[in-house]
């Protein structure tokens, strides 16, 4: 299996080292197949170990460096300073402290990298619906504002995530965001099976564009549609798998 790391970068983030990841050039076998980097599955501790270890090396940190929180589903944030001694329950991390890779894990959630060059402050989000919906992307501009960066001045990249044509959801779930917000109805189409389509990519950048961010943008890449580059959980459930694996995505000062 080759060990060649396929990497996305965007150019709105040049000169902030950064990566999102895609399953190429990992250790993993069977249903994670890969480049999986997810302790949380029931991948062997030794080959996410491994994966991880070559992302950190990608990255140009030592593997300790490259931080990761437990993720949740929530808008909640951690400001780090060094490498963790313990879990922390998150869905974003900020520093602005160099030599630390801020890390995220998604399978068709967006990961959502953000940098501050000016400043020297850094984000990384993970941001599902429920994330987006409850501001987890507002809150990381926040937490990264705390460390003296300018709104104005942070561009938000959002990486591989599901795309519309790929998440069909039910009419529960448009509620909740139809209750939040009316004008929200743009946001979801209908579907081949006359159920909602939503556009989460879509939501995510708005949301951030509204934020005030400087710049946003999605790199187009749609976990479901491409199994060879990208884990995703629902394109796994909809195959009947037991499990799937997790993309990382990164960014360092």
């Amino acid at each position: 299996m080759s060990t060649t790391l396929e990497i996305l970068t965007s150019q709105a983030l040049e000169g902030v080292a950064h990566g999102f990841f895609t399953r190429k050039g990992g250790a993993s076998s069977g249903v994670f197949s890969g480049l999986n980097c997810g302790h949380g599955s029931s991948d062997l501790t030794g080959a996410v170990d491994v994966n991880r270890a070559r992302v950190a090396a990608a990255m140009g940190v030592a593997p300790e460096r490259l931080i990761g929180v437990h993720q949740i589903h929530s808008p909640d944030v951690a400001t780090v300073t060094g490498p963790l001694t313990e879990p922390v329950r998150a869905d974003a991390i900020v520093t602005a402290t160099p030599g630390l890779a801020l890390s995220v894990l998604t399978a068709d959630c967006e990961p959502v990298l953000f940098a501050d060059r000016a400043a020297g402050v850094i984000g990384a989000a993970h941001a599902g619906w429920r994330g987006a919906l409850e501001g987890v992307l507002e809150a990381t501009v926040a937490a990264m504002e705390a460390l003296g960066a300018e709104r104005a001045n942070i561009t938000a990249v959002i990486g591989p995530c599901i795309s519309q044509r790929a998440y069909e959801v039910g009419h529960d779930f448009m509620e909740n965001f139809l209750v939040e917000d009316p004008d929200y109805a743009r946001f979801f189409a209908g579907g081949p099976n006359g159920k909602p389509m939503f556009d989460l990519p879509a939501f995510g950048l708005y949301r951030l564009r509204a934020a005030g961010v400087g710049a946003a943008e999605w790199t187009r890449h749609c976990t479901y549609s491409d199994p060879e580059r990208f884990y995703s959980f629902r394109r796994a459930t909809h195959a009947g798998e037991a499990d799937y694996g997790r993309l990382i995505s990164a960014i360092r000062l």
